[in-house]
């Protein structure tokens, strides 16, 4: 029996976490978010004690993860290390930094590809990323990818980072997001875009009810 799973792509701001996160929910399915493998990686090797330059090491710890995705009533994520909520911790400044050396070595990344894909299973998986339906999971059953305008990534971003308290220029934010995609897009590695087969959905306009509705009525199609 083939396990499903459902594949949601997009750029930053585009929403994918919280559509992956109430389609997963809705569908009773499994999470995985794999852009935060990165973070994962980096706080549990420093809770281990494993130093950061060892790249054998730091490959171990990516392959021997324990985490889950979860996400609250209200829709919010909960994400748990070793059975410890980490939900709070991994967004951390000190965890990003950490996160960005890991990232670019190449054991660490070949050994998440694996874990990314041990992911799959019954009854399915909701995989959210950037390369989830083009290199994790080719077969997927539904790929989405998931855009918007830059203008409203921008805005939304910017609600985010206000409401935790930060401020910021949404005109800095909205340069910002145009630049990362031009990186994203052109990097060698894993470019973002969308799979060959992907249902472009762009959610400009549309409340998160809307958007995962038409994920789901996508699945319910199939």
């Amino acid at each position: 029996m083939t396990i499903p799973v459902i594949a949601i792509d997009g750029p930053v701001g585009s929403g994918k976490g919280t559509i992956a996160r109430k389609v997963a929910r809705a569908l009773g399915y499994h999470l995985l978010d794999s852009g935060a493998l990165y973070r994962l990686t980096a706080l549990s090797a420093a809770k281990q004690g494993v130093d950061l330059a060892n790249i054998d090491a730091v490959a171990r710890v990516a392959r021997d993860l324990n985490v889950r995705f979860d996400s609250n009533p209200d829709g919010t994520e909960l994400i748990w290390l070793d059975d410890e909520d980490v939900t709070l911790e991994i967004r951390k400044e000190t965890t990003g930094e950490m996160a960005s050396v890991v990232a670019v070595i190449p054991e660490v990344r070949e050994a998440l590809l694996e874990r990314q894909r041990a992911f799959q299973q019954a009854p399915g998986l909701v995989a959210d990323g950037r390369d989830m339906g083009s290199l994790v999971f080719p077969s997927a059953a539904v790929k989405v990818f998931l855009t918007a305008s830059a203008e409203e990534r921008a805005a939304r971003r910017h609600k985010q980072l206000k409401d935790k308290g930060i401020g910021v220029s949404l005109a800095a934010l909205s340069r910002d997001i145009e630049d990362r995609d031009r990186r994203d897009s052109e990097r060698s590695v894993a470019p973002l875009r969308p799979a060959e087969d992907a249902r472009i959905l762009d959610s400009s306009g549309q409340s998160i009810e809307a958007v995962t509705q038409t994920v789901l009525d996508w699945v319910a199609n199939l």
